[in-house]
């Protein structure tokens, strides 16, 4: 028998667990849980654990505990889907748990309702920001959300409106398998003045057109779809140049990226479409850039895009590391930039430079190999076809140096 017992147990309490979970419980020496957990076992007659508040100092008194005795550790649904069951394995060790799951809540939800849930995003937003929703919508038709006291369901409602998404049926499951279970529809705008929604339940988000099909990922946009600083049309990074820019920063899904002189944002937004499950952060110096890069977001929906106001290197301090690094401006600090960005950046981690001048160009390249780097460097010249008359020409585009390397 396993030192430590996970149980999985629902609002409905000891009714719903099996002669299985039962008998781990009855075999205990030591038992731990939630109050309401705990409030299922009166006749428990060994030592409690309440696990509240100090979640960490609660599993290491267990794990102390299962040195000497058997201990049961009670927790909602399945302890495994974000629930306490990793932070066990990882201060007792796997070989000494066993677990005994009972449905999770987003099970229990989508069966309420008898909608299929296998092709469901789940996230989580109890102990979470909610920054990064929003683009996670943009590639989803069905999602199931975690809440907390933060990220209540009106509140989540309200951010759904001020990025204008209110094509959603949402179904609040309230108190599941409890003798209060309470299931209701409701439209975005209705649960954003909504109050009184119990804290255990789960939101359900569904589209309203079932024929909605999500943006290709990696479908650039042209200038035309970003509002930018006019007449300097030059200050948003040309579609072309971008495919190569973004293709050389190496993104995954989950990446953290920082676009250093940010601009209009645009690539900044497309980044994030690709790390839909990571965050950028832009960092521009303009006052009229950053309330343009900003609109960019609001249109674009990429609420995991964060506008940092600031000159670089000095507006980096205190960013969390990156994965890739995009230096498109440098306000005349590139060589100290590309330092910085080279310290912060993770390991293999990419950092890529753009640059116009032949000023630029050079002290990229001096700066690169001073640091023991031979950058890959791809020189850009994209001519564009445009109408004259009835026939068609063709029209330049400022050539660019593209610069990358890989962090050693």
């Amino acid at each position: 028998m396993k030192a430590v017992i996970v149980v999985g147990i629902g609002d409905d309490g000891c009714v719903g667990l099996s002669s299985k979970a039962m008998g781990a419980v009855a075999r205990a020496r030591v038992l731990a849980g939630g109050e309401r957990h705990l409030d299922f076992f009166p006749q428990f007659d060994g030592e409690r654990i309440l696990i509240k508040g100090d979640i960490i100092k609660s599993v290491e008194k267990i794990a102390e505990l299962s040195a000497e005795h058997t201990v049961c550790v009670l927790a909602s649904g399945d302890p495994l889907f974000f629930g306490i069951g990793n932070l066990i394995i990882r201060k007792v060790g796997q070989e000494h748990v066993e677990f005994i799951p009972a449905p999770s809540s987003v099970q229990n939800a989508f069966s309420r309702i008898g909608v299929k849930w296998d092709d469901a995003e789940i996230l989580s937003l109890h102990g979470r920001p909610i920054r990064g929703l929003i683009t996670k919508l943009q590639s989803v038709t069905k999602l199931a959300c975690l809440t907390d006291d933060s990220n209540s369901p009106a509140e989540i409602a309200k951010y759904l409106l001020s990025f204008g998404e209110s094509d959603w049926r949402i179904i609040v499951c309230e108190n599941l398998c409890g003798k209060e279970e309470r299931i209701r529809e409701f439209t975005v705008e209705e649960l954003a003045s909504t109050e009184g929604i119990s804290d255990l339940n789960v939101v359900i988000l569904l589209r309203k057109n079932s024929h909605w099909k999500p943006d290709p990922i990696l479908t650039f946009q042209g200038e035309d779809e970003y509002a930018k600083r006019l007449p300097k049309k030059g200050l948003i990074t040309k579609k072309e140049v971008r495919v190569l820019s973004l293709s050389a920063l190496e993104i995954r899904s989950d990446s953290v990226i920082w676009d250093i002189g940010a601009g209009s944002g645009a690539v900044s937004i497309e980044a994030a479409r690709i790390a839909k499950d990571g965050r950028v952060y832009a960092i521009e110096i303009d006052p009229e850039g950053i309330d343009i890069c900003e609109q960019n977001i609001l249109a674009h929906k990429t609420d995991n895009v964060q506008v940092v106001h600031g000159r670089a290197p000095a507006a980096l301090e205190g960013l969390e590391s990156p994965d890739s690094v995009f230096v498109g401006g440098s306000k005349g600090s590139l060589k100290e930039i590309i330092h910085f960005s080279l310290d912060k950046l993770k390991p293999e981690g990419s950092l890529v430079v753009n640059a116009i001048t032949l000023d630029n160009v050079s002290e990229a390249y001096n700066t690169f190999r001073e640091l023991g780097y031979l950058p890959e460097v791809s020189l850009i010249q994209i001519s564009r076809g445009q109408k004259l008359a009835d026939y068609l020409r063709y029209e330049a585009l400022n050539p660019i140096h593209i610069f990358k390397v890989r962090k050693l």
